[in-house]
């Protein structure tokens, strides 16, 4: 008999940063996520998690707790695991927006799937690899701190600094990139964040001064807000720099409309806005056959949904950029097990399912 849902589960977590996340959007001491955990019949268990980003994604602690055990949850128990396509159509279906919590439970029916097939998530969704390169986000700070951080994070390895931009004014921004370059050296990747901080004027003024300065940006991640797709294309034809589009893709849709705007250069994936794997495996599909490739990313999240994240990366030849740095700026994760990460490199063990302890 094919094994069936049987009972869902969730613990709340929270865990101190190692030190202060400060983006355009927010400032973060102490991570809250939610764990999800779905028992089957077997009595295998998935795990999946929810991290609420009110200003992102609108969903906080309670609301997510609510929507898993009170919608989400009693519209899957009792259905077989051999119809995942109709549980995860259920899931997707079951309430508007509150895509953290759907996302917490398609990643643990993905993860029970994995482990009835005996194989590592990673091997189902695709193969393609078993080591991912992540970058490490630089905080917003003063110039000093942001050099701190940054010298830091090279000493410790890591080859890409993400550099969260955005929060001052363009000039400023420009002044702490041009610090940053000069205390790292020419051989390190920058990529920055702006967090929707700047308008389209703002964003190609700076992005086209840091060209002209040889600062060798490899991409700026959503200038502009993410509602103005008509602003992001802006930026994007009037720039030679990568543009990412974050923010503004939680759907298909989305994607598919600034696809047709020409309004990004690369498509940024994460698991809390997209409502889980498959759709951000739908959106990664849609973005190959228009030329452009993605990048997985994640919201302060514990090793749980960033392992879920780095099996998704590591599947996908179209996935050609990795920002999965969130759980190591954990003190510690809720839940032993999941991906192994040594300096900037992630290794997905071949372990069934995530590979987390039951």
């Amino acid at each position: 008999m094919d094994p069936v849902i049987k009972e869902i589960k969730i613990q709340s977590a929270a865990v101190p940063l190692k030190r202060p996340f400060k983006t355009a959007l927010r400032t973060v001491t102490t991570a809250e996520t939610i764990i999800v955990k779905i028992s089957d019949s077997t009595g295998t268990v998935g795990y999946g998690e929810a991290a609420p980003t009110p200003v992102i994604t609108g969903d906080t602690m309670a609301s997510i707790k609510e929507a898993v055990t009170e919608v989400i949850g009693p519209k899957i128990i009792g259905k077989s695991l051999a119809n995942s396509e109709d549980i995860k159509a259920i899931i997707d279906q079951s309430m508007v927006h509150n895509s953290s919590p759907k996302a917490a439970v398609n990643i643990a029916i993905n993860d029970l799937i994995a482990q009835h097939y005996a194989v590592p998530l990673f091997q189902l969704l695709g193969g393609h690899t078993d080591t991912i390169v992540t970058d490490y986000t630089v905080s917003v700070g003063s110039v000093t701190e942001m050099i701190a951080q940054a010298q830091d994070l090279v000493s410790a390895g890591f080859t890409t600094l993400k550099i969260k931009v955005g929060s001052d004014s363009e000039k400023q921004d420009l002044e702490k990139v041009v610090a940053i370059r000069k205390a790292v050296g020419p051989t390190i990747n920058l990529r920055l964040d702006a967090n929707q901080g700047w308008h389209p004027k703002q964003a190609v003024y700076a992005i086209n001064k840091m060209r002209d300065l040889g600062l060798d940006i490899q991409l700026v991640e959503q200038p502009v807000a993410a509602s103005d797709f008509e602003g992001m294309a802006f930026v994007t034809a009037n720039t030679t720099t990568m543009i990412m589009a974050d923010e503004s893709i939680f759907s298909v849709q989305d994607a598919y409309r600034i696809i047709k705007l020409n309004g990004c250069d690369i498509i940024n994936l994460k698991l809390m806005k997209a409502g889980g794997i498959d759709n951000a495996l739908k959106i990664n599909t849609l973005a190959e056959a228009a030329g452009i490739p993605c990048m997985v990313g994640s919201m302060i999240e514990s090793s749980v949904s960033v392992t879920a994240a780095a099996h998704l990366a590591a599947a996908k030849r179209n996935i050609k950029y990795v920002d999965l740095d969130a759980s190591m700026m954990f003190t510690s994760n809720p839940v032993a097990g999941g991906i192994v990460s040594q300096n900037n490199q992630i290794q997905l063990p071949k372990i069934v399912g995530l590979g987390f302890a039951k």
